[in-house]
């Protein structure tokens, strides 16, 4: 369907791709990774043709049609949620469209000269309308949209008035309901909920066209992905697999690279150690000119490329007391909507519950009720002895200064520690060489959040509140999160849409439902054996 034959492309000074070449055939799902910036938002603006290789070729099979989801959503207002979905899904909604346009000629009296060509076309486009079900259109966008989280009153509300997060939503819905033969998703996993992204999976697996994605999401793409293909250095290599076989073939490949490398090294260690001692004397000199040949025809093996993530580890955190917070006949309304009644909770020290809701169960509502940034209607919230807390909010991104550097900002934080302990600290989460010296305001969701979680944990407190933390991470750095994390002795509280985040560290879940509130012992992993459900109201 798709295919890239030695495409080179040059963007400024980066060489981001050097005689590439991959395909996609009808019915792959491909997982596109690589770290951030290799080039896989090039990629797909070289298939969809917005730019083209400096060499090579892209050959896409004609009369494919593609549907290409990005995080540029543009602009969207005027106009319903449903009416921009219907709007925006290919060829139907344009046909829709000029089924309106001849549905209001025929009844225009200063057209009636032109009534027969106008009926002729309109059986024409209506029979085109019939073979694309255009006519349950309105019920499959409803359907996409209510999948996506939309409440029937977001569905019949003003589309200008949504959040970014929503407008995202609102676009990869139009997308779904384009059924193109080729969807291109650059993070479609990005501003979703647990329930959201367990209906999306579920729809990509099932859907019959081929698939080219990116996601930081490692569960999510590991359950749809049949091919990887990574960009690294300008070159793309595919695997045959899902996610985490790729995982472990890219593993063992570096592994055995490596190897490859030392042995080589040690024979070139020898040889030119030979080199070195004999090449003064006379009667050894044609045995050092032919082994001065035989390096110089040595093909060099390259070590593997390293991964730009460092391990970060905790400091040890302030023992706090065996009660950490208390929530005792809390009551909470936002309005006229209750969020909580006498609610009872209670966290002890190294305890790690993650809290599990649909959209509105009041998950944040609950963490700013535990940090203080919002107060209880009824009833009270106390923290325990020697609790040392840190919150990262939703908001938290937002109070970084937009004209200091990141290294600045580590500084205005521990104005007391060393500049190689903070170059340290920026290392471990991802700001090497010249990034300490990029300003707030230039930087990333995903460079923002990592900012704001170094200050977080270089003091570490023994109390973490975590309002998804992992939003706009890459895989790599949650994999490093996750590990920090794993030896943290202090004690969490926290809401994520990420299942390999909730399964790696908590130990007890929370979960709000319209029936009320339960807990349970054991972590979220457990959490799914005993229910059957990967979050609450969803049936494996």
């Amino acid at each position: 369907m798709i295919r890239l034959d030695s495409i080179g492309k040059q963007n400024g000074k980066q060489i981001v791709f050097i005689e590439a070449s991959a395909t996609l055939l009808k019915g792959e799902k491909i997982g596109l990774v690589g770290p951030n910036g290799a080039g896989k938002t090039t990629l797909f603006r070289l298939i969809t043709g917005e730019e083209a290789p400096d060499e090579g070729q892209v050959s896409v099979d004609r009369g494919i049609t593609i549907g290409y989801f990005s995080q540029d959503v543009g602009e969207m207002s005027g106009q319903s949620v449903l009416a921009a979905v219907m709007d925006g899904a290919g060829p139907v909604s344009t046909i829709a469209a000029e089924l309106r346009a001849l549905e209001a000629a025929m009844v225009d009296p200063d057209r009636m000269d032109e009534m027969d060509a106008i009926i002729e076309r309109y059986g024409e486009v209506q029979g085109r309308f019939e073979e694309l079900d255009g006519y349950s259109l309105e019920g499959r966008a409803a359907e996409v949209l209510a999948g996506l989280g939309f409440s029937q009153e977001m569905i019949d509300g003003d589309v200008g008035k949504l959040s970014g997060g929503w407008k995202m939503r609102v676009a990869l819905a139009r997308i779904l309901l384009m059924r193109p033969d080729v969807m291109l998703l650059d993070e479609p996993s990005n501003h979703l909920d647990i329930e959201s992204l367990i209906w999306l999976e579920a729809f990509l697996k099932n859907f019959d066209g081929a698939l080219m994605m990116t996601s930081h999401d490692r569960a999510f793409m590991n359950r749809i992905v049949n091919k990887v293909v990574e960009i690294d250095a300008g070159a793309l290599t595919s695997y045959s697999g899902d996610y985490e076989f790729y995982a472990q073939q890219r593993a063992l490949a570096d592994k055995q690279q490596q190897a490859q490398f030392e042995r080589q090294q040690a024979m070139l260690a020898k040889e030119i150690a030979f080199i070195e001692r004999f090449k003064a004397r006379a009667s050894h000199a044609a045995q050092v000119q032919s082994r001065v040949k035989k390096l110089d025809k040595i093909e060099r093996v390259e070590p593997p490329r390293r991964r730009q993530t460092v391990a970060f580890e905790f400091q040890p955190a302030p023992r706090s007391g065996e009660d950490v917070v208390s929530l005792k006949n809390v009551d909470k309304s936002y309005g006229a909507r209750r969020i909580y009644e006498g609610l009872d909770f209670h966290v002890r020290r190294r305890e790690r519950w993650c809290v599990m809701g649909v959209n509105g169960a009041g998950k944040s509502t609950l963490l700013k009720l535990v940090t203080g940034s919002t107060e209880p209607d009824g009833g009270t919230v106390a923290l325990g002895g020697s609790v040392k807390m840190a919150y990262f909010a939703q908001h938290a991104m937002e109070v970084l200064e937009g004209e200091r550097t990141v290294f600045e900002t580590l500084e205005d934080a521990f104005p007391q520690a060393a500049q190689g302990s903070l170059r340290s600290l920026a290392g471990c989460f991802g700001f090497s060489g010249d990034d300490v010296e990029k300003r707030c305001r230039v930087l990333s969701g995903g460079e923002k959040a990592r900012l704001v979680m170094a200050k977080m944990l270089y003091d570490p407190p023994n109390f973490l509140v975590l309002d998804e933390p992992t939003n706009h991470l890459d895989i790599a750095t949650k994999e490093m999160l996750i590990a920090a994390l794993a030896s943290y002795e202090g004690t969490m509280l926290f809401v994520s849409h990420d299942r390999h985040f909730l399964a790696a560290l908590s130990n007890r879940v929370l979960e709000l439902t319209p029936d009320g509130i339960h807990q349970y012992g054991g972590g979220y992993t457990e959490y799914v054996a005993r229910t059957g459900q990967e979050a609450p109201g969803l049936r494996n």
